[in-house]
């Protein structure tokens, strides 16, 4: 028995598949990135503004959304999804974690020191170590990725720590009865050892998953970051201390010479 016997063959145009989520009718435009740039960013970056500009019947706009889900479908509306949702969401939870902890530093640092101005220069050390994350992943050729970002939050507590361990060093000296710019300048020059075997410590330890192409960018972020803030905060954090107590030295100075007379 040959298959005609039991079939007709017929060539005819199949039928779109029609799609929905969220109960709501959708179509999926799908595509991929590789090469040089293989990061979804750049690419989205360029076609947000290309969408913008394209052509609709009057009346209508193109809505984008990368967070949310369109609700809505009496107009025209896209969503971004896939790796760029998840990145999204990913550097959104993880710059929201990383403004609760600078909150929950500043709070503890305001009880241990009994000051609002010294924990603002102790964290001032934070930004610095961009200085080295930065053009680190640049010179590489790597991008930065969700675990950079966990490697840059992870190095701000060891940068803290640094910035604490010259600052607490300032008040013993200046206890000790030591002008404050003789303070300032002898915590730079004693804590440095302590510091730069703490950034030491993390190079070498980071170095270890330094090849591996998932983990690559925290390994950046922690070398890179650890030996900018250990040059750059050694210097800046005692010259913002001098420059905010300094006043206030001066003015204890003058009131303590009143009372002498």
């Amino acid at each position: 028995m040959s298959v005609g016997e039991l079939v007709r063959a017929e060539l005819v145009t199949e039928e779109k598949s029609i799609y929905h989520k969220n109960l709501m009718p959708v179509v999926y435009v799908t595509a991929d990135v590789a090469g040089a740039i293989e990061s979804p960013v750049y690419a989205i970056l360029k076609l947000g503004p290309e969408l913008d500009r394209m052509q609709l019947p009057e009346g209508y706009s193109l809505e984008q959304n990368t967070a949310s889900q369109p609700f809505r479908t009496d107009r025209y509306a896209m969503k971004w999804d896939g790796e760029w949702h998840i990145t999204y969401e990913v550097f959104r939870d993880l710059g929201a974690a990383f403004a609760v902890v600078l909150v929950l530093i500043y709070v503890l640092n305001v009880a241990w020191f009994q000051s609002f101005k010294t924990p603002l220069v102790i964290m001032s050390a934070i930004p610095f170590s961009l200085v080295g994350i930065l053009p680190a992943h640049g010179a590489l050729g790597a991008f930065f990725t969700a675990t950079s970002m966990i490697g840059f939050i992870a190095g701000a507590g060891i940068v803290v720590r640094n910035s604490i361990i010259l600052v607490d060093f300032i008040g013993v000296r200046q206890r000790q009865g030591m002008p404050l710019a003789e303070a300032v300048i002898d915590a730079g020059a004693v804590r440095f050892r302590p510091m730069l075997l703490t950034a030491a410590a993390v190079v070498v330890g980071a170095s270890v998953i330094l090849p591996d192409p998932i983990f690559q960018g925290l390994a950046l972020s922690l070398i890179a970051g650890e030996v900018a803030s250990t040059l750059l905060a050694r210097l800046a954090v005692p010259v913002l201390y001098y420059a905010v107590h300094s006043r206030r030295a001066a003015g204890a100075d003058a009131e303590s010479a009143v009372a002498t007379k």
